[in-house]
């Protein structure tokens, strides 16, 4: 059989199966195995398959009738012009954090050598990320989960990035500290709704999902701790949930934030926030 055959052939079952963007993850399967691009072989009438590849996208494809995330099959995830390393043991990342990271570069750009926290860093993309962007940062990611944090060292290592990485429940073992941006994407899906997620999505991590009764759990920790560990005029910035921003913004000011400033995602919702300590 041809890719491009294969690829139609499991696209139509995956279509069936009401599987998103069912050609996309066909021809993905079948590039992560060859190393071909997927367009390439979408287009590849000529190849004939071995019976090891057909046999290993077999497998492949029925792990995604599951509903595996394509991402977990692959191994890996695009993050801001790079690819991380993901699996099972972090939340995979999103377009809209990529929103949340440029614009942690653009607060950074005129501090020197700036002291940044990754907090709930997952795989470590915004934190390496940023330390990708700006050497001079000193970074550090941290995470409540030490499996998560295996895969933020694993990714560490991959873009040879110099970060400091270090588990700890949100604030309780970053004791003076100093940082100059603590940037987060914290769990914020309130409990109630995490059962009736894409099943995709139930594949994910509940800890990076399960934000508490309403949804807000984390952020009443992380505003009412982050002064501890920011510097004077240190800012706080944090992706958010659904109509979370009202509350968050509200918290934030009650804490003596200042220069709460609410930006939206590509949907039109608001999913950042950014607040200075006075």
């Amino acid at each position: 059989m041809n890719p491009r055959d294969l690829i139609r052939s499991a696209a139509a079952v995956f279509r069936d199966a009401g599987i998103p963007d069912p050609e996309n993850d066909a021809a993905l399967l079948l590039s992560g195995l060859t190393g071909k691009p997927s367009l390439e072989l979408r287009l590849d009438m000529d190849t004939d398959l071995s019976a090891s590849v057909l046999d290993d996208y077999q497998k492949l494809a029925e792990k995604r009738l599951s509903r595996i995330p394509l991402q977990y099959l692959l191994g890996e995830a695009p993050f801001c012009r790079r690819t991380f390393k993901v699996d099972s043991r972090v939340l995979i990342p999103r377009p809209e954090t990529e929103l949340l990271c440029g614009w942690a570069l653009d607060i950074l750009e005129n501090v020197k050598a700036p002291r940044v926290l990754d907090l709930c860093c997952g795989s470590g993309c915004i934190g390496l990320t940023i330390k990708a962007e700006r050497p001079d940062a000193a970074v550090t990611l941290s995470d409540i989960s030490s499996d998560a944090l295996n895969v933020t060292a694993v990714n560490a290592v991959r873009f040879s990035l110099d970060v400091s990485i270090r588990q700890s429940d949100l604030f309780a073992g970053l004791s003076g500290s100093d940082y100059d941006l603590i940037v987060s994407n914290p769990p914020y899906i309130p409990s109630s709704e995490c059962r009736s997620l894409q099943p995709e999505v139930l594949k994910e991590p509940l800890l990076a999902l399960d934000g508490g009764p309403d949804g807000c759990d984390l952020y009443r920790r992380i505003i009412c701790g982050a002064g501890a560990v920011l510097a004077p005029g240190g800012k706080l910035l944090m992706e958010m949930g659904i109509e979370e921003s009202d509350f968050i913004a509200s918290l934030l000011s009650e804490q003596g934030y200042t220069g709460i400033e609410i930006r939206k995602d590509f949907a039109g919702i608001d999913r950042m926030v950014l607040a200075t300590l006075n």
